[in-house]
């Protein structure tokens, strides 16, 4: 599949660069670090995945080539709002409180959050007090909503942090926890593409409630370098249509958003 994909991403990128002359030039990098999370950053899809593809185009669109360093998520984080090697970190969801931090590159897209479960556990919810009585698998550092990450806090849910969201998966199929909180393009491209799963993996279901939705940025460094390298990144950003690009991506993916995700049946979706 990869095969026929790769020419309609190059036409994409290629058409994008066309427009703009002076991308050639490539006058700096961009230095950049990101965690594998698939589909949207991943060393195994074409452009190193969605998101990522959208920055590259932009980036060469301003004359930038864009390295991408991949790490574990909290090391990503750290080392690209604080090393002097790297220039920020993606895909960052915009956080009022991140302000603080960084500088916020455009829209690169959205995350759309919910909850997958086992099909025997029947869960369903339709306000946040409904989830008290479930044990929750949540990924380390991963924001998940104002108001829920509030409950946790507070410890009014009950949650037990993992690594990754296939480590989230795992434990969800050995029973460790009842539900788990994941992206929805995550949920999909993981259970199509980690055979490590098995075959248990069609009793993973997902909900069609959603938990809250992200706009994912670059968060540049918040220094006179990070302010840089954000105008001139914006400039090349401006210049794509960012939820086109995304459409196509997950279309070639056999992850069209014009198709059904789930089907439902008693409040729940099943993969």
């Amino acid at each position: 599949m990869l095969t026929r994909f790769i020419p309609i991403i190059l036409s994409l990128y290629c058409a994008a660069v066309l427009t703009s002359p002076p991308a050639c030039a490539q006058q700096d990098v961009l230095r950049l670090t990101s965690l594998e999370w698939s589909p949207y950053v991943t060393k195994s899809l074409p452009g190193d995945g969605m998101t990522a593809s959208i920055v590259r185009t932009a980036a060469q669109l301003s004359g930038l080539r864009t390295e991408i360093n991949y790490f574990p998520w909290s090391r990503a984080v750290q080392d690209g709002l604080n090393s002097e090697q790297f220039d920020g970190y993606f895909p960052a969801f915009y956080l009022k409180e991140r302000e603080k931090d960084c500088y916020f590159s455009g829209s690169l897209g959205n995350s759309i959050i919910g909850f997958a479960s086992l099909s025997e556990t029947r869960f369903d919810w339709e306000t946040l007090k409904d989830l008290k009585k479930y044990k929750i698998g949540t990924v380390h550092e991963y924001a998940n909503g104002e108001v829920f990450d509030a409950m946790v806090r507070q410890k009014q849910l009950l949650v037990d942090s993992a690594p990754s969201d296939i480590s989230n998966l795992r434990k969800l199929l050995a029973k460790r926890v009842e539900v788990i909180v994941i992206d929805k393009w995550v949920y999909k491209s993981l259970l199509i593409s980690d055979h490590s799963l098995g075959p248990e993996k069609q009793n993973i279901v997902f909900h069609p409630k959603e938990l809250t939705q992200f706009s994912m940025h670059i968060c540049f460094q918040r220094n006179a370098k990070g302010l840089a390298k954000q105008k001139v990144f914006n400039a090349g950003l401006e210049k794509l249509q960012v939820k086109k690009m995304e459409t196509q991506y997950f279309q070639q993916l056999q992850l069209s958003v014009s198709e059904p995700i789930w089907q439902m049946s008693q409040s729940q979706a099943k993969f």
